[in-house]
């Protein structure tokens, strides 16, 4: 009887196979382990320090109530990470696919656009007054 060995697509190197199988692992303890009920992490700084939720505060609940099928309740945690979400899945797997970082780079106004977001989202999820308290996680 031959041993069979696995071997790569000459475009996938092994940090790529080492870091899938490293988020896999975080994807499924934070599946099985509710972050709401058990700390999986360190804390915000922001949060520690000031009480302020940052851009992503409530991520981590956040997936899992993605994970669970919970999708409403994942937009309670965290509605910018959970719309970015797909956006950054299909970025990460054209590149997967395609073996190698993309030719090109975003413009620098993407960069500051999505800073800008993500500072935005900041300021008004941490209004005290309906309806952005709701976006507080």
């Amino acid at each position: 009887m031959e041993v069979q060995t696995l071997t790569l697509p000459s475009h996938l190197h092994r940090r790529h196979m080492v870091g899938a199988v490293a988020g896999g692992a975080a994807l499924v303890v934070v599946g099985l382990v509710d972050p709401s009920r058990h700390t999986l992490g360190p804390p915000c700084p922001l949060k520690v320090l000031t009480g302020l939720d940052c851009p992503l505060c409530g991520a981590t609940r956040a997936t899992h109530q993605l994970l669970r099928g919970e999708l409403a309740s994942a937009l309670d945690f965290n509605a910018l990470y959970v719309a970015a979400l797909p956006v950054v899945a299909a970025l990460a797997l054209f590149w997967v696919l395609r073996g190698r970082r993309p030719a090109w780079t975003a413009p620098r106004w993407v960069t500051w656009a999505v800073v800008a977001v993500a500072a935005l989202f900041a300021v008004v999820r941490n209004l005290p007054f309906a309806p952005f308290s709701y976006l507080a996680s």
